[in-house]
């Protein structure tokens, strides 16, 4: 179990979105590149879930490719996006 509660949901979702068993991502886990699975469809699909999941709204300006680098980038930009909704 990791420590934060952001990282278990994420990994859950990303295991869940690409069919990849969730042992297989860390913090440190590159995305893109290191699964074929991880294209642009499901890319759109774990936008919708992380909206949905992290109560958060992605606008497409704010919508990089750096985001989608690694785990630990993807969880940087749900924390960012959530503290810009807390605002």
């Amino acid at each position: 179990m990791s420590v934060s509660p952001n990282l278990d949901k994420l990994i859950e979702i990303l295991s869940e979105t690409l069919s990849i068993d969730a042992e297989e991502f860390s913090s440190d886990t590159l995305l893109l590149g290191n699964f074929p699975e991880f294209d642009s469809m499901a890319i759109v699909s774990i936008l919708m879930e992380l909206e949905e999941q992290f109560s958060i709204s992605v606008a497409e300006d704010e919508l990089t490719g750096d985001a989608f680098e690694s785990v630990s980038t993807l969880l940087e930009f749900i924390d960012i996006q959530q503290a810009a909704t807390a605002i």
